[in-house]
């Protein structure tokens, strides 16, 4: 069990990493001609954008400012160009929650109804995501589209841990570094949402020492968060296939989200989503949904 936050996940690691992406000529100021030592902005140049002090955005990023106000934060984020989700995070970032028991997760629960809305879901690949990705449930042809959950021991079912350790699910995404760094980005959301996580901080350790991948974009800062996107998939069944996702809310639970996979309409993706929906029903369906923590059937 581990107390401690998971790396780098400080105020001045994020903004040092922010400036470092953004150029001058992207925020109205002048290249210039001397030549840089790093990319992206200088401290002077976030400094003058957002209407503080060097000396101050120094302070900030050594960790030796406290009680930053709204109004700093809220100038930082546009001198940096933040998104709404990227403006989320410096916000939580500059004010982590005190340390307490009452800030530790509870554990995660499906909700009966919710998981009457995955068997629903015929036609279309459904998980339920809960906290760090973790696979709380899905839908058969969920299964069939990424992998059997049902054989897994609960502690596997986490969408991070598959992309970075499984060659099968490696192999399923057409373009795994951006499918993969996509889940890094969503681990950092969930790191600023519960920072005295012990298990997102094993899971963030875990894969660190596993995958070189891993630790550099884990270093590299990039957040997102889980809204709606695209994924290309060569499956070993199905074939090649182009696939929407939108990650919708549930309930009263801000830390579940149903992931929702679509095709669009007569297409060959739609048309591969349709046989594999065929094949998923027939001798080879997976298990239907369950909650995670049950055992896979023996």
């Amino acid at each position: 069990m581990h107390d401690q936050e998971p790396a780098d996940l400080t105020l001045g690691d994020f903004l040092r990493a922010c400036r470092a992406r953004v150029r001058p000529e992207d925020v109205g100021l002048p290249g210039g001609g001397r030549p840089r030592r790093v990319p992206g902005l200088r401290r002077e140049e976030l400094a003058l954008l957002a209407h503080v002090s060097v000396d101050y955005l120094v302070r900030l990023e050594q960790g030796r400012a406290t009680r930053v106000s709204a109004e700093v934060l809220q100038a930082l984020s546009e001198g940096l160009r933040l998104r709404p989700d990227e403006h989320e995070y410096l916000m939580r970032v500059a004010r982590p929650p005190r340390p307490s028991a009452a800030a530790r997760p509870a554990a995660q629960r499906v909700r009966p109804q919710t998981r009457q809305l995955l068997d629903s879901l015929h036609e279309f690949p459904a998980l339920l995501l809960g906290r760090r990705m973790d696979v709380l449930a899905w839908n058969p042809l969920g299964a069939a589209l990424l992998t059997d959950f049902g054989t897994l021991p609960a502690g596997r079912r986490n969408l991070v841990r598959l992309a970075f350790t499984d060659p099968a699910c490696r192999a399923l995404y057409a373009d795994w570094a951006t499918a993969a760094r996509e889940c890094v980005a969503y681990l950092r959301m969930d790191a600023a949402r519960w920072p005295d996580d012990p298990s997102l901080t094993e899971l963030v350790e875990e894969l660190s020492a596993k995958d070189d991948d891993f630790r550099r974009w884990w270093r590299d800062h990039r957040v997102r968060a889980r809204a709606f996107g695209h994924k290309r998939f060569q499956h070993p069944v199905a074939g090649p296939m182009e696939l929407d996702f939108q990650a919708l809310g549930v309930g009263d639970d801000p830390d579940q989200t149903l992931f929702v996979y679509t095709a669009a309409a007569d297409s060959p993706s739609a048309e591969a989503l349709r046989f594999l929906a065929a094949w998923s029903a027939g001798p080879h369906r997976p298990a239907r949904t369950r909650l995670r923590g049950e055992d896979p059937p023996t």
